[in-house]
């Protein structure tokens, strides 16, 4: 008896996929629809207790799937070999980098240490991730690298000044990326997302921003735009906000939209 076809995802990239930043939130929906593709899972997070528990949630609803969980700080360099030891030499297919840091509040009031830890998460750790996911899928000629901006980096967010200069960063990196091996066969992809309804944001309970999604809304969206183009911003509401802020008014008139929107964020 033949075994079913694979998932297209799983033809095209390959069987394992790698999410960083995978405990809850978006990083547990982007693990989640890529289980339901077929993808054997390697996850990487601080906290194994809630690591441990979504492997076993995902072990349970699709139980064909390999799961393997990296316990680890992506603040720190040592994630690297760690998440090797995670894939133990099997065929990376997707890469996804969902990790971020942020430091609330205006950027001379809070400590240095908070600024740098922004950097070594936001900044330092998605490029590590590429740089030891991505020769390897140059060389098959075959692979997908997706890294998790925001709306935040497109323009100065006051309040959260690190946090969306290290989006910004990773918007550009993605672009330069997805030109530089765009011929190799090796699709990237950045995601520039709004409001997400992620435990953390329901926790402030405060009305929904215009333009809110599911995670899993942001994950499926945001994969199934992958190999499309070097950027993707989920949500109708949010790509009218992008194109308004962006190509509509000022740069000043833009920042001080930003302002208004992140007053209220809580420290």
């Amino acid at each position: 008896m033949s075994s079913p076809p694979s998932h297209p995802s799983v033809e095209r990239y390959g069987k394992v996929a790698v999410v960083a930043g995978a405990s809850e939130g978006l990083g547990a929906a982007f693990a989640t629809a890529l289980a339901l593709r077929g993808h054997d899972l390697v996850l990487l997070a601080r906290r194994a207790a809630v690591l441990d528990a979504l492997a076993a949630q995902l072990r349970s609803t699709t139980p064909e799937v390999d799961v393997r969980c990296v316990a680890c700080d992506l603040a720190d360099g040592a994630f690297v070999s760690a998440m090797h030891d995670g894939i133990a030499g099997r065929e990376v297919g997707i890469g996804v980098y969902n990790a971020a840091f942020s430091a609330i509040g205006p950027l001379l009031d809070r400590p240095l240490e908070d600024a740098l830890r922004v950097i070594d998460v936001n900044v330092k750790g998605p490029v590590r991730f590429v740089h030891a996911l991505g020769p390897e899928m140059r060389r098959r000629k075959r692979g997908g690298l997706v890294l998790m901006s925001s709306l935040a980096g497109f323009h100065g967010s006051p309040r959260i000044a690190t946090y969306a200069a290290s989006k910004a960063f990773n918007i550009v990196l993605g672009e330069s990326l997805w030109a530089e091996l765009r011929g190799e066969g090796v699709d990237v992809l950045v995601s520039g997302a709004g409001a997400i309804r992620t435990p953390g944001y329901t926790k402030t309970n405060k009305p929904d921003a215009p333009g809110t999604l599911d995670p899993s809304q942001v994950a499926e969206r945001t994969l199934g735009a992958l190999g499309h183009g070097p950027l993707v911003v989920p949500g109708a509401v949010n790509k009218l906000a992008t194109f308004f802020l962006g190509r509509v008014i000022s740069r000043a008139g833009a920042v001080a939209i930003m302002q208004k929107n992140t007053a209220d964020l809580d420290a």
